[in-house]
């Protein structure tokens, strides 16, 4: 059972915040087997005092080896305490032949369904084989839910049917991983990338150093019955996460914040809800270590303001502050995300090996909460469960400008 922590307090500096924030572990590592769970993925159903977090099984810590998805039911009490379920592996979320990664739910409030995309990768083929050989071995999947996840339906495949012509050039794909969003409009949004094939194959191979990543979203507007696949965006993008920003003043944008390896993350906005992106900007900002990694990115109201149409929207996002490897998890703000430069610097939220995460919005409670991999020797050892609100990760100097 995990506790709401207390607050940090005004007071507490940035260094000392990690250590007041209690995390509650979902998924161990097991020593004995081997059996490595990651890629976190958590949402918040709204309207309901549920939370489902979702991970990948593998037999091993290599991509390779992954078994399936595995997920956790947490009910909300009244005392703000959360009861978690026994982890269970989600058998219906899987194609024969085929391991199951990355996933990534995204939920339909108007009629309260739950779709959990994810990836189906034939046999033990790695993604850069596929890279390699510029042969896809991959197929986009989903299952639903119309019960917080008490029970799922059979697997869909619909590679063909959402993405189609455009797969001819993919050498590999993947959604999230992490979680997807619904629009004010009514529109679904799942945050995918591709490796795309800049020119043709030469003797049935990629040229060297062709084959390139590009974010992309997969997106619904007939409530999941249909899905089509987006404009990849203009420059090196990997995986990524979605939120829907607006001013106060009736601009709506989807924004995209996307893995790119080097030194920082990079970041863009589409004004058709993720059709199509405008130039991709680099978030200097934000500390990405040299290979890169997984980020989570969540919008919520800006505080002190009754929540209605016209109310701004602030971003919380997610990911290791080191610059130089998966380390110190930290949450940094943005109070203006529909311009630049408007990323503060993070409070870390866990101190020492960290790695994915994948945050989530109350507006019920007004909390954050975060689903990371994290251990004291690795961030391998563990998926733990962290609650925090907007002052836990506030800045001192930030909040005076307000």
């Amino acid at each position: 059972m995990g506790k709401a922590p207390s607050k940090a307090g005004r007071g507490a500096g940035a260094e000392g915040r990690a250590e007041l924030l209690v995390k509650t572990t979902l998924f161990r590592q097991e020593s004995s087997s081997g059996v490595t769970y990651r890629i976190p993925s958590l949402v918040r159903l709204p309207g309901a005092p549920w939370y489902l977090a979702f991970a990948e099984k593998r037999s091993s810590p290599s991509d390779s080896d992954a078994i399936g998805l595995v997920m956790r039911r947490g009910q909300v009490t009244e005392d703000a305490s959360i009861q978690w379920s026994p982890c269970e592996e989600l058998s219906s979320a899987r194609l024969p032949g085929h391991r199951t990664m990355n996933p990534c739910p995204v939920y339909d409030d108007n009629t309260q369904t739950l779709f959990l995309f994810f990836i189906c990768v034939r046999g033990h083929v790695t993604e850069q084989h596929q890279i390699r050989t510029g042969h896809n071995q991959t197929r986009l999947c989903r299952v639903t839910s119309g019960d917080r996840g008490a029970s799922w339906s059979a697997a869909e495949d619909l590679t063909e049917s959402a993405i189609g012509k455009p797969l001819g050039r993919w050498a590999t794909f993947g959604v999230g991983p992490g979680h997807g969003v619904r629009l004010a409009a009514g529109r679904l949004v799942v945050p995918a990338y591709a490796y795309y094939e800049r020119v043709n194959c030469f003797c049935l191979f990629p040229l060297p150093f062709t084959v390139q990543p590009r974010a992309l979203s997969v997106y619904s507007d007939d409530a999941g019955r249909t899905w089509h696949a987006g404009q990849l965006l203009g420059a090196v993008s990997c995986e990524c996460e979605m939120a829907e920003v607006t001013d106060g003043e009736g601009t709506s944008r989807l924004y995209c914040n996307a893995r790119r390896g080097g030194s920082c993350r990079v970041e863009a906005l589409s004004r058709d809800s993720g059709e199509h992106f405008e130039e991709p900007r680099k978030a200097k900002a934000l500390a990405e270590p040299r290979h890169g990694c997984q980020g989570s990115v969540v919008g919520f109201p800006a505080p002190n303001r009754s929540e209605s149409a016209g109310t701004p929207t602030w971003l919380a996002f997610s990911h290791p502050t080191d610059k130089r490897r998966r380390r110190d998890l930290g949450v940094y703000l943005n109070r203006t995300p529909l311009h630049r430069s408007g990323w503060e610097p993070p409070v870390v939220i866990h101190r020492g090996p960290s790695g994915y995460s994948d945050l989530a919005y109350d507006r019920d409670l007004r909390r954050f909460s975060c689903l990371l991999e994290c251990g004291e020797h690795s961030e391998l050892e563990q998926i733990a469960f962290i609650s925090f609100t907007l002052d836990d990760i506030r800045q001192t100097a930030s909040e005076e400008r307000e």
